[in-house]
Order: structure tokens, then sequence, then C-alpha cells
């Protein structure tokens, strides 16, 4: 073979190599799966998707994401929204009451539009069978007739006016083309492409890991530590119908969630008129005026209070339960002290009830650095770097 048919030989094989390369998939990478250990007392039933398995890699991107303001699909600083902006760890993923740009808890959008209602905490939803929102608008019926699930939370909240007023297609575009990120998603989902379905996957399975079990009623049901005799006294007022009547709303305690995750008008009102109670997704008359009853855990720090965030203490709370429910044609059966205003409890008995309620904080869910905000980020940005105008650090 002469120097001329070599070259042509080697030059051949060069291009039809490199055509190999360039339409070489992406390198196979099984992704570790991820076994969420089911705390003692807990439900056993799991709401994780078929189509999107918990997986360590799954995980590790959700957390990014989450945090990342740049989530937004954008990059000046001072418009710069993520998840973490509104659901801040140490307050139960919730605002909190004492949010620096929030004030009062009251969140808007990254252009100023009001959220239409207060956050909810983002904490054990991986139980959570019923629908999300305060009117359970997300959900999975059983016939897909009507398929939302806590996987499409995060795209609303890219889009949504009132949250970061943003553009799908945007986002994917940016996150593509910030450094590591498509590695990451190789890795949990298969491809380099950026999705805004595997980024609504992605922050769906970080979600489901957060779940707060090790408060001091957790270590007292698990014989692991002793309650007071106040809060003993608090217990009882919980769970009984001629104490505080708590438990049909929120769990007796064979229900470690603190909630049933339905829906109630609680007295709040005798006039309905929010376009986004329960009525509005189930167009059933008694639902006017009905909201989630949310979980109880780390309740402290939830604050303010409600829908509407009328109630900014725990005290208030509390008073309201004990002397101002509101009767009306829509109120909840399981009100049941909605004849007397309320279950008029004595000031020792409120003071009872707040200190078993207080025994419901985990104080090593609010800090395991594992559910807070990555130091940082994959293309080596910090935390500060990509928290813009909403960091609460």
């Amino acid at each position: 073979m002469n120097n001329k048919a070599l070259f042509l030989l080697l030059l051949i094989t060069f291009l039809f190599s490199a055509c190999d390369e360039k339409d070489k998939p992406d390198s196979v990478y099984k992704p570790t799966p991820y076994e969420i250990k089911v705390p003692r007392f807990f439900p056993t039933q799991l709401n994780i998707p078929a189509d999107n398995p918990m997986t360590v890699e799954g995980i590790e991107l959700g957390r990014f994401l989450f945090y990342d303001g740049r989530l937004s699909g954008r990059t000046d600083f001072d418009s710069l929204m993520s998840c973490g902006s509104c659901h801040v760890q140490s307050r139960n993923f919730e605002p909190g009451i004492d949010h620096p740009v929030f004030t009062g808890g009251k969140t808007f959008g990254i252009k100023g539009t009001p959220t239409p209602h207060y956050p909810l905490p983002l904490i054990n939803l991986v139980w959570n069978q019923s629908g999300y929102l305060w009117n359970g608008s997300i959900y999975h019926d059983n016939t897909n007739k009507f398929r939302r699930r806590l996987e499409d939370l995060v795209w609303m909240g890219v889009v949504a006016p009132h949250e970061m007023n943003g553009d799908t297609n945007r986002t994917k575009a940016l996150i593509q083309n910030i450094s590591g990120y498509p590695e990451l998603f190789s890795k949990a989902f298969g491809s380099r492409t950026v999705t805004m379905e595997n980024i609504n996957k992605a922050i769906a399975q970080f979600v489901r890991t957060l779940i707060s079990a090790n408060s001091k009623f957790d270590r007292y049901m698990r014989g692991e530590e002793q309650l007071t005799q106040q809060e003993l006294n608090g217990f009882i007022l919980f769970t009984t119908e001629e104490g505080a009547d708590c438990f049909h709303c929120h769990g007796s305690s064979g229900n470690p969630l603190f909630t049933t995750n339905l829906f109630y008008n609680n007295g709040k009102d005798t006039e309905f008129t929010d376009p986004r109670d329960r009525y509005s997704v189930t167009q059933n008359e008694t639902d006017r005026g009905a909201y989630k009853a949310t979980t109880l855990r780390n309740i402290a720090l939830s604050g303010p209070y409600m829908h509407d965030g009328r109630f900014a203490t725990l005290d208030e709370v509390i008073d309201f339960y004990s002397h101002h429910v509101k009767m009306s044609d829509y109120v909840n059966p399981l009100m049941h002290h909605v004849a007397e205003s309320g279950v008029q409890l004595t000031p020792t008995e409120k003071a009872e009830l707040k200190v078993f309620l207080l025994t419901l904080q985990d104080n090593e869910f609010l800090t395991n650095p594992d559910f807070g905000p990555p130091s940082v980020f994959p293309d080596g940005s910090t935390y500060t770097d990509v928290a813009g105008r909403f960091k609460h650090q």
C-alpha cells in the first residue's frame, strides 16, 4: 500500500470514528437506589411515583436545584429566586415570620406579585396521599383523569407570576449551560440534556427526603424520653373531645404526621369569597371555606398561621380555637364546640396545650446539613453567589 492510499485509509477511519463518537449516546450510568427508612410508628405507604424512583444522584441534583437562584432562568443577582427563597429549613421550610425579605412571612413573586396563600411547610410530604397546596388542587387520582404530582409544583413555581414569573425554556437553557449540571443530570437520569421534567423529578426527590421524626414526642413514643406532667396534660387535652379536641384534624397519638392531610372549614369565617378554597377544586358545597389541616410538627416555627396568615403567634391560634370559632352553614361537623364558640380552655389548659405542641419540635431536622443549602454548587459558585436578593443566611 502506497503512502497516498494509507493516508486515505487513515482519514476515512478517523472520520468514521468521529461520527461514531458524535452519535454515541450518553454513557450508561446506573443511579444508586435510595431507600427511605420509614421511622418507627410512621405509615409505610409512601407517595413515590413509579416513574421517579428515589436515587442518591437524583436527590443530590435536587438539592442543588432547590437552592439555586438561577432556577428562575435569570442571572442578574437581584433577580435570583429558588425554592429555598421561601422554604427556609430553620423555619420548618416556610418563610418564617422573621424572614428578612418577606415581612411578617408574607411572600411575593420576583416581580412583587403577592402570593395568594401563605406557603405550607415542605416536610413529610412523602406520606401525603390527598393532594398538595392549601386546597389540594395538585393531586393524582387513580383514573388519571387529573394527574398532578409533587413534581408539578416545581414547574408551576417557575412560571407562576406570584413566584419566579419565569419561562421553563429559559430555565432549561440556563441550567444546561452551567458547568457541572449536565454531568449530574446524566448520572441521575441517563442524559446530559436538561429537561424541565427531570428538573421537576430531581427537586421532588429531594423534597421527599425532608422527614421530621425525632422530636421530643417521638422519643417519648419510642420510650427514649419522658414528658413532663405539664406536657402530658397537654397531650391529654390534644387527644380528647372534652379537652382541646385537636386530634380529629391533626391526628391522634397513632398518627405521627400530626395531620390527616384532609381539608376542613374550621370556623374562621362566616362569609367565603376566596377563589382558591377547597370548593374551587371539588365544587362540593360542603367544601366552602375549607383548607388543608397542616402538620403541627415544628409548629412553633411555622407562623404566621392559617392560609391567610391571620394569626402571628401560636398563642393566638390556641385562643381562637378556645373562644372565637364561628358558626356557619359550612363549618366542619368535627368542630364539635362551635356552638360554644370554641373549646373554652382555661389559661392553665392553654399553657399545657402549648407546652405539648412544643414537644413536636425536631431540632435535628431543622439543622440537618443534608437538608440545607450546599456550600458550593456544580460550577464552583457559592450559596451566597446564587441566592441573590432572596438570600436568608
